[in-house]
């Protein structure tokens, strides 16, 4: 079964950008393209210290994913490195991951994928540079792999611009033995792929 890229369209819809360069994971959903109010609400959330806006955006992930939360036995979010986790204080990712997890009666589990080197913020870097700033990023420790075995993953993020970051936790996740890795995030940078 190939990879599908979608935005919120349902199984079998591949974009043009699917097509050109297929992703690792086997399906992306988000609530909405990632415009003016998208930014204005991951903002707040990740820098203005907005947490009560986290229960709102779950919500709206819990609908627009639903199909993929159904086929998941467990929900890992996208993990900071420690350094980023101490200034930023929480990973919005991973209380996203939570209440998604909680709402469904999902296992989540934070702890599977880790960030291993700290990386530059994705923010202006091109998608060539994105790629190599994530590039060995991300692991699965030893001794977490047995919890990973022949799962069906839902790896959370906020937002989704290149898809360096999913790629390369998903490469991650697939080597540590995950079976499936599907991807929903709450925004997606719309490109202009043909």
């Amino acid at each position: 079964m190939g990879s599908q890229f979608s935005i919120d369209m349902g199984d079998g819809f591949l974009s043009a950008e699917a097509i050109a360069n297929p992703p690792p994971f086997d399906k992306l959903r988000t609530v909405l393209l990632y415009d003016d109010l998208a930014r204005k609400l991951v903002s707040s959330i990740k820098y203005s210290d907005r947490a009560d806006l986290l229960r709102w955006v779950a919500n709206w992930m819990n609908v627009s994913g639903q199909e993929i939360i159904d086929e998941t036995d467990a929900i890992i979010p996208v993990p900071l490195h420690p350094s980023r986790l101490r200034k930023r204080r929480f990973n919005q990712a991973g209380e996203l991951g939570h209440r998604l997890a909680k709402l469904n009666g999902k296992e989540f589990l934070p702890e599977i994928l880790i960030r291993r080197k700290p990386t530059r913020q994705q923010v202006g870097l091109s998608e060539s540079e994105r790629a190599r700033n994530v590039s060995g990023a991300f692991a699965v420790p030893q001794e977490m792999k047995i919890n990973l075995k022949e799962k069906r993953i839902l790896l959370i993020d906020d937002v989704y611009t290149t898809g360096a970051t999913a790629k390369a936790a998903t490469r991650a996740l697939k080597r540590g033995g995950a079976s499936q890795i599907n991807v929903l995030v709450f925004a997606k940078v719309e490109t202009h792929a043909v």
